[in-house]
């Protein structure tokens, strides 16, 4: 959408001090309420997985308790980082300096922990294919419990270190009033592109390669035992069934994380997120993958179905439901 010439002052009072607010056309009224409704079912279709995977006590298992992480990121990205990100477009930021730099810093904690929760779901995956005889031994409750707190505590490190100078100068964030901003230097631009975006992709990529090859030759070691008569043999050696459905389903999740990760960090490679237009549709891309995540749970998997009419009816605050089979 192109913006019309006129635009006024954020701040008129302040004169030379102030930023400009630029008008959009009354088209972009339209794609701001679509944007709105995404995020109203972003916040509720990831509250559906947060109160399921906490009330049941049936899915209380360490890929479950990763989604719940997962779904704790994205329902943050909803209620904070994306009406944070439609505000900026479309109005002058008026909270104040230190207002804006804490915004900008849960959003940066928000947004990596997404990244380390899909790091953990493919570590998780591979060795639930690639060791199935070790996975129940090695990914327990508590490892997990331990893993997931971790990746938030070392993240929110890592975030207080990038931000360190706004942190302590929250003026910085603007170059006039009404900016809400965070800029970096090519060396901190550097270290986020490999943290954020190079070493946990190519994590990904290389597991999830690895799960798929071990998948696609144990499904011709079978299928060369069963013409042998050894069917079951095999089939005690591989993966469960229920855990190769469950890779397929995340690696779906994955896979989409991937498609709407990657042009944002192609876009900054190549261009100014800060002042170019065009990078707010990116960054839309980017958050519509917490929108979709409990979209595809919704298809694949069953027991979300049943948790959510459980839920809608109300048959979660009767006595006893959190031991309800839901698998």
């Amino acid at each position: 959408m192109e913006r019309n010439n006129h635009s006024e002052l954020c701040f008129p009072q302040l004169a030379n001090l102030s930023c400009k607010k630029s008008m959009f056309e009354s088209s972009e009224d339209v794609l701001n309420a679509l944007l709105s409704l995404t995020c109203v079912f972003t916040v509720l279709l990831n509250l559906l997985v947060i109160v399921a995977i906490s009330h049941f006590r049936q899915l209380h298992t360490p890929t479950n308790l990763l989604l719940l992480s997962l779904a704790v990121s994205d329902v943050l990205v909803g209620l904070l980082v994306w009406p944070g990100q439609i505000y900026l477009r479309t109005s002058c930021w008026a909270f104040g300096d230190i207002a804006c730099i804490w915004y900008q810093f849960a959003s940066f904690i928000i947004v990596s922990a997404s990244v380390g929760n899909m790091v953990l779901i493919s570590v998780d995956r591979y060795i639930a294919i690639c060791d199935p005889l070790h996975y129940k031994e090695r990914i327990t409750v508590n490892r997990i419990q331990l893993c997931v707190c971790l990746c938030w505590f070392l993240l929110s490190l890592y975030c207080c270190f990038l931000l360190r100078d706004h942190l302590a100068h929250p003026e910085k964030c603007r170059s006039c009033y009404g900016e809400c901003f965070v800029s970096s230097t090519v060396n901190d631009g550097i270290i986020v592109m490999v943290v954020i975006f190079i070493l946990p992709l190519s994590i990904i990529v290389t597991l999830y390669t690895r799960v798929f090859m071990v998948v696609v030759s144990q499904a011709r070691a079978m299928r060369s035992h069963v013409t042998c008569g050894k069917a079951q043999n095999s089939i005690r050696l591989g993966p469960k069934k229920s855990e190769l459905k469950a890779a397929r389903t995340l690696g779906v999740v994955v896979l989409v994380f991937t498609a709407c990760f990657c042009p944002f960090y192609i876009f900054s490679l190549i261009g100014d997120l800060s002042f170019s237009s065009s990078a707010h549709y990116v960054l839309y891309l980017f958050n519509f993958n917490s929108c979709v995540n409990p979209l595809i749970y919704a298809l694949l998997y069953p027991w979300f179905r049943r948790t959510v009419k459980h839920i809608v009816t109300l048959r979660i605050l009767q006595p006893g439901s959190s031991g309800a089979k839901v698998v």
